[in-house]
Order: C-alpha cells, then structure tokens, then sequence
C-alpha cells in the first residue's frame, strides 16, 4: 500500500560493457498522505538488446518491478546492509563488515558488552518457520562455566560437536577445515579471547561470493538447561567452534537457515575454492588420484550415503550413517608390509562429526587385524589412534563401496596467498559476475533453442596442457554459483537448478553466438548436471584452444544473479563475450545495426495510455527490419539518461537510446 507523496527523480541508466545496464538514482520526497499509489512509475529492464519499458503506478500492475531506492548518481551505489567502513557512521550496523575496531573502542569506553543489533538474542535469530519444541535461553560464556577459552591448546577436528540442528554437511566442513591451520586462521583469527580486550565480541572471515568479509558477533549463544544447544566442543569451557557457527548463521540469516545443505557450500564459503560433487557409483577411474592430488593441495573433502528421506541419519550394521555427512581428513598411499611382500595401498581418513564410536567396523578400523601389517613407523606418522572419536582409515576399495556421495572444493586464488601455500601447488582462477534477467538474458538450457543463444557467455583461452598429462591436455574446473539463495528461504524462493555447457570456437568469433551457431554446432562438455544446488561444477579434459561457456537456468526466464569460475592448472585468459556501448550525442540515425533512436514522441503517443510498452514496438513505427536482419540481443546492453519529475508525462524525456 503506497502514499501518495510529491516525489522528484532522477535516474541515470548505464552500462559496463557487463551484464544488465546499472542504474543509479536519488528520488526528492516532499511528504504528503493518501491511499492511492504513485502515480507514473517508471521501470526500464535492459540487456541484451531486449528491455521493456512500464510506465504506471507501483500498485498491483507493478509486478516484479524492482524498487529504486539508491543513492545519488554521483555515487556508487552500496547494499543494502552491507556498509562499508569508511562511509559507515554507526559502527553496530550492518550484516557483515561491521567496524570490528570501531565497536571495540566504543565498549571499552562505555564499559558495555557488545550486544548485536543486526542478529539479536531473540528467537528470529533462531527460526524463520516452525518455533522449536523447548524455549531457549541466551548467556555468555562467562554465565556457561567458569574459565571460558575462545581456542584449547589448538583448534582440532575434535573441537567440532553436533547439537540439536541438522547441519552436520557444516561440522563435517569445520572440522575439513582444522585440518588447514593457516586456512584455519584466516576464517577463525586466534588472537581472540575472554581475557584482555574483551568486550562481548568475536570475529570471522567468510569468503562471499567473490570477496573476503568480516562478521562480527556477540557472543550470547542458545543454551536449554545451561548447557550449549547447537554447535560446541568437547571441552565443556572451549567456544571458537559455538561462536563460528553462529557468525555463519548470521550470515545466512538464521540458526534455522543452516538446517541441510552441501559440505561443498561451507567449504567453499570458508577457502574461496571451487567445489566438485562426484557420484561414487560413476566414478572416473582416476579417482583416487585426483583425491591424492586434491589432499596434497589442501583441498577440503567431504563425503556421504544417500538415505531415504523416511530414514534420515540410520545406522547400518557396518558403522556407517546414511543421509550424514562425513569430513575427509587424509588420502595416502600407506606402506604395507606381508610375510611375502611389501607395497602401498590406497587409504583414506574420514572423521563422522559426531565424534562418537558411531565408526566403521570393516577392514582397517579400530582394532582390526590389518593394522598388524603396517610397520610402527608408518603409524606413528600418520597419528594412528583407536579412539571413539568418530575419526577412522578405510581402504580406498572399501570407501568407494561403502559411500555414495564425494565433494571436493579445490583451493584458488582467493584461498591462500603465494607465501601462505607452504609447499602446496594451487589454481589459477578468473571469477565473472552476472545476473540472468527474464525476457532479457535468463534463456535456459539448450531444450529451448530459441532463448538458450540470449544467455550470458564467457570466453576462455587455454594455451598450455598440464605439466604431467600424456595427451597434451588442460585440466578446466567450471563453476557456477548462485548468489544469497539459501538466505531467501524465509522468502519462499528455494535454490535455482543451474548448469553450463562448453562449446569449442574453431575458428575466430567476435562479439556473442547467435541462434544459428547452436543450431548447428555441438557442444564439448557440460555441467554433470542441472541440479539445484548453490553451485554446480564440472572437471573436465580439453585441448588447447578457445572455447565459450554459457551458464544458465534449466528453464527459461528465470531470476537470479551468479558467480561464474573457471580455475586451470595453467594460466588462462577469460573475457564475457560482449559488444561495446555508449551514449552517442547528437548523431543522426545510422543503417541497422547502430540505430540512435529519440524515443520520447513514441512512448508520449502509446506508453501512457497502455502503461506498459515494449522497445520493439517503439522502434516499429521508425524502423521495420526483418527478423533474420535484427542483431542478437545476446549481451546488448541499453544505456539511458531519464530525467522524471513527478512521474508526469509532461515532464518525462529520454535523450537518446542506443541499440547496438
């Protein structure tokens, strides 16, 4: 319900030479009352080369019409929640990269503990759907026990206990993660604690979509019965794994928010790196080699057995939980010695995060006979123990049959610094941003031919195979990522189903691919599958050569922004497959293909009246190019000067639109 009030506004609407045009706007409001919508409203959603224009009201018409609530055009534009430091006035605001500093001084100063307003003791924090069965009550860790630490003589995998949520796909993730301790320190900095500088506050490091932010939180945690309700340690007075989960679920929005997921999505969110899902009854025979090769590069890795979703979490006679998630912890080639022989055989380490006895009970498990067979040196290097800590060795044939589900999320660049990779190799990654926009470049995947060639596509060049590949080949991982999906649960929207596909350019392209390239070329490789998932990603073997990749939504139309990254074992050059643009001033109108076309009489006439006109019926009346002659609306931009005062026609002019 809108209030009529007398509103200026100047919108400017302009292009990057990436994805949609921008649009920056500052609106004047001089108050006013009333019931009635505002009147003249204005929406223009454009990119390549189709956009619409709506004029009218911001009531029922209005649709999906995003609102335009920026600030000036002479400045960049900031999100929403997200201030940053410099511009910032009220160092307790914001989601993420609230001032840590700033904060701390304030405390010290007035002698308080800091109390978070942007995700509060109370029970939003906790559910956005169904209130729990039991009241919780929210305490410090000062009114939990009597010496509380933030880190106990070191951060472990055995640090991270499940409670009363299902996020055990985020504990197998955490305990990944201790394994990595510079990785580690970069998400958890250990300089924390109860003692000097305390002030109720904690810090962590996630890396999100594209960036590493800051998250701040005080450190009221639920409790029922004084004792910790969701994530904790096993020691009683330890809380840096309490504290991390619950930056995370302010993060995402709610403790609830975290309930079922991917191992893959935290560890991707805690490294940077680029994840890959393997279905173990699919296996590529290589699979042991690429977990080696993953182990020996820092890689996180997680694992699981699929359930039926009537019998979450059961146990099987062999140890083994179904519908849990498992962390990874080591892949080795273990020496082996037999009355008869000597060798090396593929083992694996995996850690179940409730760190109970609930463990393997085949061959190679605690206690078993076949640890007779390895030499006292080779145990003492690995750490052997026989613990009930849900920690266990099994043989890679064994793992192999007994799990069904593998992740992995290889380390970038944004993961670790050249000086922080202590011997390890690593990625080269480039990272492309976009937005898929129904009607304009949201064209689904290929089933629909004739909105699939509208899609984003981004171009990449591998000049260099792999150091030790006998067919001269290049290693490409492809990444998509959607963008804050899992935080608009409490808005019903659930994840997209997302892929790509790789089309190889023979020969020399320049600008985006049209219909008919589709039409009669195949592609190269494609995503393992449509799935929705936060992030679909794909291995694959390619020669040497150019090739475009084309994110998309399974169907067509479909909103959503996403996180396009491509990592390869070599350097590699990437580019989106785009045309140039820009305001041309006082030109006349050119042959097809560069049209600068005065719209303001057309939309005068038509747009006012039906309220709702679109750019090819502006252009109709000027100029009547045939179908087959049109430019691809792939990757066209629209860029757009308006100057509204008061949402009147009378005021409205547009000075020039471009059509590239």
């Amino acid at each position: 319900m809108y209030t009529t009030k007398t509103t200026r506004t100047v919108r400017t609407f302009y292009s990057d030479g990436r994805g949609p045009p921008k649009v920056e706007t500052k609106t004047f409001t001089y108050g006013g009352d009333g019931g009635s919508s505002v009147n003249g409203g204005i929406n223009i959603q454009g990119g390549g080369g189709r956009f619409r224009i709506r004029m009218g009201g911001g009531g029922e018409d209005g649709g999906d019409q995003p609102s335009y609530s920026a600030p000036a055009f002479s400045q960049r534009p900031q999100v929403i929640g997200r201030p940053s430091r410099k511009d910032k006035k009220d160092p307790f605001s914001g989601v993420i990269n609230q001032s840590y500093d700033e904060i701390k001084k304030r405390c010290q100063e007035e002698g308080c503990l800091f109390e978070d307003p942007e995700f509060d003791a109370e029970d939003s924090s906790i559910f956005f759907s169904r209130a729990p069965p039991r009241p919780f009550e929210w305490k410090r860790p000062h009114e939990i026990c009597d010496n509380p630490v933030f880190i106990a003589d070191g951060a472990s995998r055995f640090d991270v206990q499940q409670g009363e949520l299902g996020d055990c796909w985020l504990l197998a993730a955490i305990a990944s993660l201790t394994v990595n301790q510079r990785l580690f320190a970069k998400v958890v900095p250990p300089d924390q604690s109860f003692e000097d500088g305390y002030c109720g506050m904690f810090r962590f490091h996630f890396w999100r979509q594209g960036e590493w932010v800051e998250v701040v939180v005080d450190d009221r945690l639920p409790t029922y019965y004084g004792q910790l309700t969701f994530m904790h340690s096993v020691d009683k007075n330890e809380f840096w794994s309490a504290l991390l989960e619950k930056a995370y679920a302010k993060l995402e929005g709610s403790y609830e928010s975290l309930k079922g997921g991917s191992t893959c999505e935290a560890m991707v969110d805690f490294t940077g790196g680029v994840s890959e899902f393997f279905d173990l009854r699919k296996a590529p025979p290589n699979l042991f080699s690429i977990m080696l090769k993953a182990s020996q590069r820092g890689s996180l890795m997680g694992c699981s057995i699929d359930a039926d979703p009537n019998q979450l979490e059961a146990r099987l006679a062999n140890g083994l939980v179904m519908g849990h998630a498992y962390s990874i912890t080591s892949v080795i080639l273990m020496d082996i010695e037999t009355p008869t022989m000597s060798g090396k055989i593929p083992m694996v380490r995996i850690r179940n995060p409730w760190g109970n006895e609930a463990e393997w009970k085949g061959r190679w498990s605690d206690q078993s006979r076949e640890w007779s067979l390895i030499p006292d040196s080779q145990k003492d290097s690995i750490g052997l123990t026989f613990d009930d800590d849900g920690e266990f060795w099994m043989s890679f044939d064994d793992f192999s049959k007994n799990f069904e589900k593998l992740e992995i999320c290889n380390l970038g660049p944004d993961s670790l610094e050249e000086d922080e990779l202590d011997g390890k190799k690593r990625w080269e990654g480039h990272t492309e941003n976009g937005e898929w926009i129904p009607r304009v470049n949201a064209g689904g995947c290929r089933n629909y031919l004739d909105t699939f060639w509208t899609n984003p596509q981004y171009r990449v060049t591998l000049t260099d195979p792999d150091d030790d590949d006998d067919d001269d080949l290049c290693t490409i991982l492809v990444g998509v990522l959607q963008k804050d999906r899992r935080k608009k649960r409490k808005e019903g929207l659930d994840m997209l189903t997302i892929g790509y596909v790789i089309y190889k350019l023979e020969d020399e392209v320049h600008g985006p691919l049209d219909v008919k390239y589709f039409k009669y070329h195949a592609s190269c490789a494609k995503a393992p599958s449509f799935i929705n998932l936060r992030e679909v990603c794909g291995r694959h073997k390619l020669s040497p050569g150019t090739y475009v990749i084309i994110p998309s939504t399974f169907e067509p139309h479909q909103k959503g922004e996403y996180l396009v990254r491509i990592f390869t074992e070599k350097a590699n050059e990437t580019n989106e497959m785009d045309e140039e643009t820009g305001i041309i001033e006082d030109q006349e109108c050119q042959p097809w293909g560069l049209q600068v076309v005065g719209v303001y009489n057309v939309v005068n006439k038509h747009a006012f009246s039906s309220h709702q006109y679109d750019h090819q019926d502006c252009l109709r009346p000027i100029l009547v190019p045939t179908v087959a002659s049109a430019p691809p609306p792939a990757g066209r931009q629209v860029v757009m000067h308006a100057m509204c005062d008061e949402f009147s026609p009378s005021h409205f002019s547009c000075k020039y639109l471009l059509i590239g």
